[in-house]
């Protein structure tokens, strides 16, 4: 299978709202969750940041994975928070690009397969053969965890695309929805980031007598923030360290859970080569 990821040509519609931040160092950050939430949590981290650095920094939505790849390429925004994925697809096209942190649990992630109970599944150790012909969702077509994964782990126990193992597949668009469609019934299985799910727990939003965790998969690199190579030469020398000692040194812990983080740690271009091996392997990277 060869699947060339597309970049979407909507986010050039954004061009006039990153301009007028032309002197501003902006960040994005992939939309995993609820857009609301997304902008609550990140501009709190714009007036950290801004504050660490001493440079004004905005934070600025965007609707997709695709978009905030190609803003990142665009230098509509010179710092993002992506994902596995999606960080290795916006370094490909950016020479000198550079992930320079990533949460404590970033370098162990996991992806949970969950269930809605009326489909007769119970928790197993692996990937149970009970689970062909039933309807399935990913998250994001471009999401680490929602989807490049969780699809790697289906084709390694089945030697089949999804496309051949469920009755339906599809794509919810993010972690959230994802959650929501299973639990409503809306598909029977889907893929979602374990710390969504912790999250959403918590709050109270799952309902454990409609819906459960059926497999969790073996751990990964995932979530990093990646800043463009030529920020130095846009906002003076040493601003690179300084944003890398400024989200290393994040110890607000309002901050940190609302991402939710322990701590972020060290990070570099070389912690993903198993992601990028792995969109390889099933067709959703190419030279």
């Amino acid at each position: 299978m060869k699947k060339t990821f597309k970049f979407s040509a909507a986010a050039g519609l954004l061009l006039s709202a990153f301009s007028a931040f032309a002197d501003t160092f902006v960040f994005t950050a992939i939309p995993d969750e609820d857009e609301s939430r997304l902008q609550q949590r990140f501009n709190k981290v714009a007036d950290y940041l801004s504050a660490q650095t001493g440079a004004e920094v905005k934070y600025i939505p965007v609707k997709s994975y695709a978009a905030a790849i190609t803003a990142f390429r665009n230098d509509q925004v010179q710092l993002a928070w992506f994902g596995g994925l999606s960080g290795v697809q916006a370094r490909k096209l950016v020479a000198g690009s550079e992930a320079i942190a990533q949460g404590y649990e970033d370098q162990f992630f996991k992806t949970y397969f969950i269930a809605n109970k009326s489909a007769g599944l119970n928790a197993e150790e692996t990937l149970s053969a009970a689970l062909k012909g039933k309807t399935f969702t990913f998250g994001s077509k471009g999401s680490t965890s929602g989807r490049l994964m969780p699809e790697f782990y289906l084709r390694e126990q089945f030697n089949a695309a999804p496309e051949d193992i469920f009755s339906r597949v599809g794509f919810s668009g993010d972690h959230s929805r994802t959650i929501a469609q299973v639990q409503s019934g809306a598909y029977q299985v889907g893929a979602v980031n374990y710390t969504v799910w912790d999250n959403e727990l918590a709050a109270g939003n799952i309902d454990p007598e409609k819906i459960q965790v059926i497999w969790t998969t073996p751990t990964y690199p995932d979530y990093q923030w990646t800043i463009r190579g030529d920020v130095d030469a846009r906002f003076g020398k040493g601003f690179k360290e300084k944003m890398r000692k400024a989200l290393l040194e994040m110890k607000d812990k309002d901050l940190l859970a609302s991402f939710p983080r322990e701590s972020f740690v060290p990070a570099s271009n070389d912690d993903y080569a198993p992601i990028e091996n792995t969109a390889r392997a099933i067709g959703l990277l190419e030279d």
